[in-house]
């Protein structure tokens, strides 16, 4: 029986979907609930399962096009088995199959491989075809490129050296146009929206993580092995930013039309770096999450998004967002509004600088905070002090947990 294969139904204010990637081809067998494909919506990635064994007999739709809910992206005949080839096909195959093929299955193209794979190559200058897949179906992986990337290049014989490419011709400049993907799309669309719609301000302070520092190394070893994750630092900010958040409801609300909304539970959004671009998945009810429980959600994160699993339930919603800039070395920046949310804490890296406390000169491990926000609804002295809350609780920790 003749199946159709459909575009699922899309997450709500998503209109369409691109295809990404298909993951078989025309005339090949799965399996029941065998992720067929690959779509990609403006913050997530969906896959499409296949609903029964068989053999996919036709893909009408190929990687690049858009498509809606409901489109027919191939047909599957259930129950059947692959076509087998004919004897004359058979002997072509045989005679031009290289001598030296390996046993085990390599992609011969960038075809069928994930997005985040094809990318890499691309940076990396490489061939599908150099590299031996561990993935399903012998698909290459994200840490086979890495891995193959990492391996030292053994000396070739002089004999066989290539020939050293030939300079660039005088005058030749070199470009390569490609398409926006569609989260890359949606970013630039959501951040010039914040630029035209919010009168966005920055106010910016700095914090002796000192204390904090101390703390997590005199703990960290007990804690992991209490709760299984790593103490960070993020748990700490996100629990400091609660507070704050608490003492300035104006920081935690949104506008809509003519109205401000309070917002009377703490949604938190954590900036996520994913290979498709920055997703900010959302950490709900952060005041009742234990330290332990942020960092654990935090983690979870950042694995689902590096594996494209995120789903606009993770993503939708949120009253306040915290994006560490610091990661990457960035010592200062003004981060951009999340609308509709009304603020944003940017934190930034940690480097010992002589600072003066109680009248002495000494070095303490200092970060940069900036707090953008919207000065519609949140005036200069309710960002300054909730940003100095911030700032108080991280330098005296006992604060976070006597929630003083």
């Amino acid at each position: 029986m003749a199946i159709e294969i459909k575009v699922p139904n899309l997450p709500e204010s998503v209109s369409s979907a691109t295809v990404a990637t298909w993951h078989v081809k025309a005339g090949d067998a799965v399996s029941r609930e065998q992720n067929l494909m690959d779509l990609e919506t403006d913050k997530v990635m969906l896959e499409v399962p296949a609903t029964a064994d068989g053999v996919l007999k036709e893909i009408r739709v190929q990687a690049g096009a858009t498509v809606q809910a409901g489109d027919i992206l191939g047909i599957l005949e259930e129950g059947a088995a692959p076509k087998a080839a004919s004897k004359s096909e058979a002997a072509t195959n045989e005679a031009v199959k290289p001598a030296t093929a390996s046993a085990s299955p390599v992609m011969s193209s960038e075809d069928g491989q994930s997005p985040a794979v094809r990318k890499l190559l691309s940076e990396l200058g490489l061939s599908a075809s150099q590299i031996s897949g561990s993935g399903k179906g012998g698909r290459l992986t994200v840490e086979d490129v890495k891995a193959f990337a990492d391996k030292p290049k053994a000396a070739a014989p002089k004999a066989a050296a290539p020939a050293p490419a030939a300079p660039r011709a005088l005058g030749a400049r070199e470009e390569q146009r490609v398409p926006m993907t569609r989260i890359r799309a949606r970013i630039a669309e959501r951040l010039l929206e914040a630029k035209n719609t919010t009168a966005m301000l920055t106010t910016f302070n700095e914090v002796d993580l000192k204390a904090v520092m101390e703390l997590r190394a005199k703990y960290k070893t007990e804690f992991e092995k209490a709760h299984g994750v790593k103490l960070g630092f993020m748990s700490f900010f996100v629990r400091a930013a609660v507070e704050a958040l608490k003492k300035f409801p104006a920081v935690n609300a949104s506008i809509d039309g003519n109205d401000i909304i309070y917002h009377g539970y703490y949604d938190i959004g954590i900036a996520v770096s994913s290979e498709r671009g920055l997703v900010v998945p959302i950490l709900r009810d952060a005041d009742q999450q234990s330290l332990a429980g942020i960092e654990k959600a935090i983690v979870d994160f950042g694995t689902r998004a590096k594996a494209n699993k995120l789903t606009m339930e993770d993503l939708t919603g949120g009253t306040f967002s915290i994006t560490n800039g610091g990661i990457f070395g960035s010592m200062m920046s003004t981060p951009i509004l999340n609308p509709p949310q009304s603020a944003i804490l940017g934190m930034h890296g940690i480097t010992e600088r002589p600072v003066v406390v109680d009248g002495q000169i000494v070095i303490r491990p200092m970060m940069y905070l900036a707090m953008s926000y919207d000065h519609r609804i949140i005036d200069g002295r309710e960002a300054v002090l909730a940003l100095r809350t911030i700032k108080e609780c991280l330098e005296d920790p006992a604060k976070l947990l006597l929630q003083l």
